[in-house]
């Protein structure tokens, strides 16, 4: 999966957001049951998954921010 941009995030609609962030929760399962079993063969991906979480819910948390606000 290619890294997406946080402008390409923000276009996203509250429900294409939350079904990006269980994705990237399930992608960090896959990785970490590799890596227990150790079949992860790049270590990084581990590290870039729980990025693209943090990226992903400070998004959803920005919008949630923003809807008090109004």
């Amino acid at each position: 999966m290619a890294r997406q941009k946080a402008e390409e995030l923000r276009r996203l609609n509250d429900a294409q957001l939350d079904e990006q962030i269980n994705e990237a929760y399930r992608a960090l399962f896959t990785l970490r049951f590799q890596h227990a079993s150790r079949q992860l063969q790049n270590y990084r991906e581990l590290r870039n998954a729980r990025r693209r979480i943090a990226r992903l819910r400070t998004l959803k948390r920005e919008r949630q921010l923003e809807a008090v606000e109004e």
